[in-house]
C-alpha cells in the first residue's frame, strides 16, 4: 500500500489529531515516510482546492474542514458541545486563567454544570484556589478547535479571528 494513502486513512478515521509516533506504531511506516506522506497529502488537498485540509496542530496532524466551509457543513454535523457549554468554554479560553467563582458571577450558577462537562471532556483543567477553582484550557481544547498556538495570546488571537467570520 502507498504510504500517502495509509496516512490519509489514519488521519481520516481518527477522531483526534495524531502524532507521527502514533501513526508509526499502527502502520509500521517510518517517521520519514510519514512526514513525506503528510507533506504530499497536504499538497494534494491544497492543489485540488478541497474543502478538507491537512493541518499541523502542535506536534500532531489532523484532517479538518477549511474554515470557509464550516458553515456549509454545520447543518450536517452532530453537535458535540452544547451551545451553553461552548459559551463557558469560550469565556474560559479568553480570560484564562479564570476563577470558577468569577464565571459564576458573569453567567450564573449554571456555569458549574458546564464546567463539569468541559472537565469530563478533557477540554478544561481546574486547580483548587481557596474555595474555588482556577480554570484553564487543555491541549485537548487546542486540538478540538484546531488552534495552532498554545499561549494565551495565541488562543485570544484565534478567538478574535473566529468572531470576525
Amino acid at each position: 500500500m502507498e504510504p500517502v494513502r495509509v496516512v490519509e486513512a489514519a488521519l481520516f478515521s481518527s477522531a483526534k489529531p495524531l502524532k507521527i509516533s502514533e501513526i508509526e506504531s499502527s502502520t509500521l511506516l517510518s517517521p520519514s515516510q510519514i512526514r513525506a506522506a503528510l507533506k504530499k497529502l497536504a499538497e494534494e488537498y491544497d492543489g485540488r482546492y478541497s474543502a478538507i485540509e491537512v493541518v499541523k496542530i502542535g506536534a500532531k496532524y489532523s484532517m479538518q474542514l477549511r474554515p470557509e466551509y464550516t458553515e456549509c457543513a454545520t447543518p450536517f454535523a452532530e453537535k458535540e458541545v452544547p451551545d451553553e457549554v461552548l459559551k463557558v468554554a469560550a469565556l474560559i479560553a479568553y480570560h484564562q486563567p479564570v476563577l470558577q467563582s468569577e464565571l459564576a458571577k458573569m453567567l450564573g450558577s449554571d456555569v458549574y454544570e458546564s464546567v463539569r462537562t468541559l472537565r469530563s471532556m478533557g477540554l478544561v483543567s481546574a486547580r483548587k484556589r481557596g474555595q474555588t477553582f482556577q480554570l484553564t484550557t487543555t491541549n485537548r481544547f487546542l486540538e478540538r478547535f484546531g488552534i495552532a498556538g498554545s499561549t494565551r495570546e495565541d488562543i485570544k488571537k484565534w478567538m478574535e479571528g473566529q468572531m470576525k467570520k
